[in-house]
């Protein structure tokens, strides 16, 4: 081993590599599949505690999941496409009441471009496309969805689920709603400057298949693949 003539430069680094082997280890250790303890996060009373409880139960499998879906989701998109798991920083009083993994084509954040996500409330989890009101291309995505409301009405699947707003956990289920109201959607996208719109499916807690690792990313898989068109449609 070579000599360390700078011996506070050469304990940093020590530090760094052992830090980030540390946390490599407890991903690698982190039991595989959500448990219920996972969406039992959403039970504890107060910011910190909620915030302690999420980055050392929840927050492991998120970044996990992200390490697993961005080469299939760069292939898919034909981008290459990153992994953003959120950190609710901004928060300060009031706890998170559900949290995710995003994947978009930007290192730097995923907010002001279309986007897929994988997270969960304390109810259910969620595998979507979403554009929120950060993105930048939104009124274009609308202009598109509405022009070409048949294809999108043919391409989604009847179960899946659509929402105007990600801080309520409930959606409107794509098979039952009229033409009319989809379109309306489409419209308040384009026209409300604080509106976003999210298209996916919800997996209850206590489906079997949220437990089993190689089940889950299969499904996972495949809701990107079913919701692809949605993707190509706002990269315009």
């Amino acid at each position: 081993m070579f000599p360390c003539y700078n011996e506070s430069s050469c304990f940093r680094k020590w530090f760094v590599r052992r830090r980030n082997d540390d946390e490599r280890n407890r991903v690698n250790k982190f039991v595989r599949g959500f448990v219920p303890a996972d969406f039992e996060v959403f039970d504890i009373d107060g910011l910190e505690p909620r915030m302690t409880a999420l980055i050392e139960q929840v927050r492991p499998k998120l970044h996990q999941l992200g390490d697993q879906l961005s080469p299939f989701l760069s292939d898919l998109c034909g981008e290459t496409v990153y992994p953003h798991v959120a950190k609710h920083a901004r928060r300060t009083i009031n706890p998170p009441n559900d949290t995710w993994v995003a994947y978009a084509p930007s290192k730097r954040g995923y907010k002001a471009l279309p986007h897929f996500q994988i997270g969960l409330w304390g109810s259910h989890i969620f595998i979507q496309f979403a554009i929120i009101y950060e993105c930048e291309s939104k009124g274009a995505f609308a202009e598109r969805a509405l022009a070409e409301l048949a294809s999108v009405r043919r391409s989604i699947p009847a179960s899946f689920v659509w929402s105007k707003d990600h801080m309520i956990p409930e959606g409107l289920r794509h098979g039952k709603l009229a033409d009319e109201e989809l379109a309306d959607l489409f419209y308040r996208l384009g026209s409300v400057k604080a509106a976003e719109l999210t298209c996916g499916i919800h997996i209850q807690k206590d489906d079997p298949i949220v437990s089993d690792e190689s089940a889950f990313l299969a499904l996972a898989e495949k809701t990107f693949k079913k919701l692809k068109p949605l993707y190509r449609m706002a990269k315009g």
